[in-house]
């Protein structure tokens, strides 16, 4: 059965490629475009792994991983943050599932090295 991984991006474009490429690499994909959403999409979908950016409209990604974080359900889910804003890497350290944090632009085969090493 293949994993399943949520990505959480507003850029349409990027939201395309990193879920086609997931998809390509065997994972099962779903994908939510807004911040007001992703933590109802996680419990809908009970990803294995979530990808999520950090600047979303509506609810920012450290609120998103926060509010996962606190959630029985939910805070086991690893999460890769990938955002343009670097500085922003002290604030998920704190959050224990926050498993990698991607500075963008990033690969696609960064990104999925990353993906394959915290799924298997």
């Amino acid at each position: 059965m293949a994993k399943k991984i949520l990505v959480i991006e507003d850029e349409p474009e990027l939201l395309d490629l990193v879920s086609g490429s997931l998809m390509r690499a065997g994972y099962e994909v779903a994908v939510c475009d807004n911040g007001r959403q992703a933590v109802a999409t996680a419990a809908a979908v009970k990803p294995d792994l979530i990808v999520m950016d950090v600047m979303l409209p509506g609810v920012d990604g450290l609120a998103i991983a926060t509010q996962l974080a606190a959630n029985d359900k939910l805070s086991s889910i690893p999460i890769i943050v990938t955002t343009a804003l670097e500085q922003s890497r002290p604030m998920f350290e704190k959050i224990p599932s926050v498993r990698h944090f991607t500075t963008k632009p990033f690969t696609l085969a960064e990104l999925l090295k990353t993906v394959a090493s915290i799924l298997h």
